[in-house]
């Protein structure tokens, strides 16, 4: 293997003396050269932009390449190569309204590799043909190197909602757009046995990736310019506006099982079947629809260890997950567009809990003599649109919207009982749940002025927004408990109870100013400010300084600095669960208590407030030949009174116990603004191009190396001194290592004639995670590891492809640990590349 692996490596670099230059200049037609122009070979990320005379160089793939060259406030040009070694460009003016922003910059004069702020641009359709994995989530875990998630098994809720995270911060603290404008988080607050623990993050799952033409992430702070929850980045995904071409893709694998107690080989299997179609209205018009289904059945990588069984069941859920995408831009006049995109998604899912053997005190033998593995089920309904109108007045665009978005999550139990109602228990419950709903009104104005220094653009905005937020009760017996001493509700999840419910609304309003200029030809500056105010917990002011210089040609310096914030999650302030206990016959209630609550108003828990961040970041781009990229980014992340989930106080507490008891409580945990982190790191993306024989072959090294450390651990005056109930070693260490310490990325790509194949090498730094013994000489520690993953594709004719592949070919697991002390109940906690093995997959691609 390592031979191979150097074989490539030589291949690629030694390919330089094949390379293919194209030359030429880029002019409007009063002849005014275009400085800054992007050049583009079609269908690739190998591109390049005009120097000061409106010069390029780039090399491509072969002589057959087309080659695009785009400006803002002209009409892009397509050109055949055909051989040829020189293409000149002639662009004619066009209408603004049909130009492209992308994520980091509100310029439309700016290209992703001219931006100050580090930006990855990912072609969905480039990744989804090259590997095997079928959601947003995993795509982006082996796409994107600061980018992590994984999969959660008897984690809740978490099961049905992959957490996620950029630069190892939480969930929620990066902010996800849809073709720039804001989607709504998940209803999911995850809690137990899960990444992100405290978090609601959002569902980036319920977006199909047949809908997507291309991810955009910034990898930088960004509150200043689009508001809450931008501390750690933001992934802004662009739906695909492609005309009079009918695409659809079925797709299918299964995981191989190293690791099954009944030596069956295969499980997991996934299939996926989606189309996308677009119709072209008028000249710049489109509507482009997209459905999509995908199945995902049960793993189950249990009773690694004979000796230590506590779950019979423990692995992936089963999920079906189906949608429909709808965008579209129907011209009004030559200066006014109505837009509109958004889609329903729809999931049910089911994941195993914890086991309860037969001798268990909650398991009813008549029931189940042989104990039983309890079935969380959810259903998942997500949905979105957002209508706008865009209007050219003079040289300005005037942009008026409105998005709604909706996330509704209910649970049932199955397989299961209420102890307390003996042999006559139901086996299965309705839970209750909740839901959040997002509106989000806004006007935006943008306005480029070419005469003013080199360039300067002036953006600004206005957003109004309203957050409601619910939780409903579950059917009576899946919370109650009919027989004191018994266990109460539905085993493998308890019913939320009519108190838990809920019904809570905010309003938030942002205003933003966003000014950047090219005060040469070679230094741009930029700063930005935006002023936010909450109903709920006041105002909070953020800016933004932003710089790039072009030492040379081929050398650039970028740097940023920012202050940000992240408002409380609704789900954050008003989560509540009870469980009520009978201790001596009198009720004792176990509950996560909501901010407002009378626990905690009793126990002098504060309101809570906004996090706060300080963003710095710096780095270099070098192209010192077209065919070779290096983009070196470092940052530093201070975020101080981060939320988090409390352990739970009994009512035993030397402190609080007598308060608790008073209050008819057991045992209490609570929401609350309680630690600082400092997270240092570095990007480093390298990319080649070149010539192999008659093909092209592109390499790429994609690593981020990560250090989360915990500052302060901060409680209350009353609870001083209680930091390791308040924020335990098994919480801290799964803030640390929210993501691993590094992660390497390694893929060869190469294309020739109707041929392709891609190999991939990931290598995923260690991780150390305490365990249920509280015990810092004693944490699981799970050592680097390489992944493995190859796909061969083969364009049969224009209308059909297939592709063969596997991930992880070689079938690596993280280490293994004793599954009584992991948090999951397995042999490994939820880590690196996850425990279900390779994957074997194929696909068949029709295009008409």
């Amino acid at each position: 293997m390592n031979r191979f692996f150097i074989f490539l490596l030589f291949l690629s670099f030694q390919s330089f003396a094949q390379q293919i230059t194209v030359t030429g200049t880029v002019t409007s037609t009063t002849g005014e050269t275009l400085a800054g122009a992007t050049i583009l070979e079609k269908n690739t990320m190998n591109g390049t932009t005009a120097n000061a005379q409106g010069q390029y160089q780039l090399t491509v793939s072969g002589p057959n390449a087309i080659i695009v060259a785009s400006f803002v406030g002209y009409d892009r040009q397509e050109k055949p190569l055909s051989g040829s070694t020189n293409l000149n460009f002639t662009l004619t003016e066009g209408n603004l309204l049909n130009q492209v922003e992308v994520v980091g910059s509100r310029s439309l004069n700016r290209s992703p590799t001219d931006t100050p702020a580090p930006v990855d641009i990912i072609d969905l359709q480039k990744v989804t043909s090259r590997t095997g994995q079928l959601d947003v989530n995993q795509l982006l875990q082996y796409a994107a190197p600061s980018f992590n998630s994984n999969r959660q098994t008897g984690s809740d809720g978490a099961d049905h909602v992959d957490p996620a995270s950029l630069r190892g911060l939480g969930p929620d603290q990066t902010l996800v757009l849809i073709n720039g404008k804001r989607r709504h988080q998940s209803s999911l607050v995850n809690l137990f046995g899960t990444r992100g623990r405290g978090n609601s993050g959002t569902d980036l799952n319920a977006i199909p990736a047949a809908a997507i033409e291309r991810i955009e992430i910034l990898r930088d702070g960004a509150a200043a310019q689009y508001g809450s929850d931008a501390i750690a980045g933001v992934i802004n995904i662009v739906l695909k506006s492609t005309t009079n071409v009918l695409e659809v893709n079925a797709n299918a694998g299964a995981y191989q099982a190293k690791y099954r107690f009944d030596n069956q080989k295969f499980d997991g299997l996934n299939y996926n079947v989606n189309a996308n179609y677009g119709l072209k209205i008028g000249k710049d018009g489109f509507v482009n629809v997209t459905g999509d289904y995908n199945f995902r059945d049960h793993t189950n990588r249990a009773n690694t260890n004979p000796e230590d069984v506590v779950r019979r069941q423990y692995g992936d859920p089963k999920v079906q997950n189906a949608s429909v995408y709808l965008n579209a831009k129907i011209p009004l006049s030559e200066r006014t567009q109505l837009y509109t995109f958004g889609g329903l998604n729809y999931r049910k899912g089911d994941a195993y809990a914890w086991t309860r053997f037969a001798d268990d005190d909650r398991n009813v033998p008549a029931i189940y003599p042989d104990g039983f593995d309890p079935i969380i089920s959810s259903k998942i309904n997500d949905r979105a649109i957002t209508v706008g109108v865009r209007q050219l007045v003079g040289k300005s665009e005037f942009d008026l919207y409105n998005t709604f978005g909706s996330n509704r999550f209910t649970y049932s139990v199955h397989n299961t009982l209420n102890t307390s109602l003996g042999p006559n228990s139901p086996t299965s419950f309705n839970a209750g749940g909740f839901q959040l709903n997002q509106n989000v009104t806004g006007l935006k104005f943008s306005r480029y002025y070419k005469t003013v220094l080199q360039g300067f653009n002036l953006a600004a905005g206005a957003e109004y927004r309203v957050e409601n937020y619910q939780i409903f009760a579950g059917e009576e017996a899946s919370y109650r408990s009919y027989e004191a001493g018994q266990a109460p509700g539905a085993q493998g999840f308890p019913g939320f109870q009519p108190s838990d419910a809920i019904n809570r609304n905010r309003s938030n309003i942002g205003a933003y100013v966003d000014l950047e200029a090219d005060v040469t030809k070679s230094l741009l500056l930029g700063v930005a400010g935006r002023y936010e105010q909450y109903s709920d917990f006041g105002g909070t002011f953020n800016g933004k300084l932003s710089a790039r210089y072009k030492l040379t040609d081929f050398l650039t310096l970028r740097a940023t600095a920012s202050t940000g914030f992240r408002a409380p999650s609704l789900p954050q302030i008003y989560f509540n669960s009870t469980i009520t206990n009978f201790v001596n016959g009198q009720p004792v209630e176990v509950l996560i208590a909501r901010n407002d609550s009378r626990v905690t108003q009793a126990l002098g828990i504060p309101k809570l407030k906004q996090e706060t961040s300080q963003n710095l970041s710096a780095g270099i781009t070098l192209n010192p030949t077209n065919s070779l990229s290096i983009t070196v980014d470092g940052y530093l992340i201070k975020i101080k009174d981060r939320v988090v989930l409390t352990g739970g106080f009994e009512d035993t507490d030397d402190v609080i116990g007598e308060d608790l008891k008073a209050l008819g409580v057991g045992r209490a945990q609570f929401f609350t603004n309680a630690v600082s982190t400092t997270t240092r790191g570095l990007d480093v993306i390298v990319t080649h191009r070149a010539t192999l024989g008659a093909g092209s072959l592109t390499t790429s090294l994609a690593a981020n190396f990560n250090k989360l450390t915990i500052d302060t651990v901060n409680t209350t005056p009353r609870l001083a001194g209680k930091q390791d109930t308040y924020f335990d070693i098994r919480e801290r260490y799964f803030v640390m290592y929210s993501a691993p310490p590094s992660k390497i990325n390694l893929s060869f790509d190469y294309t020739l004639r109707k041929f392709n194949v891609m190999l991939r090498f990931v290598r995923f730094g260690e991780i150390k995670l305490a365990n249920w013994n509280y015990d810092l000489n004693d944490l699981d520690v799970y050592k680097p590891k390489v992944t493995t993953d190859l796909t061969l594709g083969y364009r049969i004719t224009p209308q059909v492809g297939i592709a063969i592949g596997g991930t992880n070919l070689f079938n690596v697991y993280p280490t293994l640990h004793q599954p009584s002390l992991t948090e999951s109940g397995g042999a490994w906690d939820p880590v690196q590349m996850g425990s279900n093995g390779s994957f074997w997959f194929a696909r068949l691609n029709l295009k008409f």
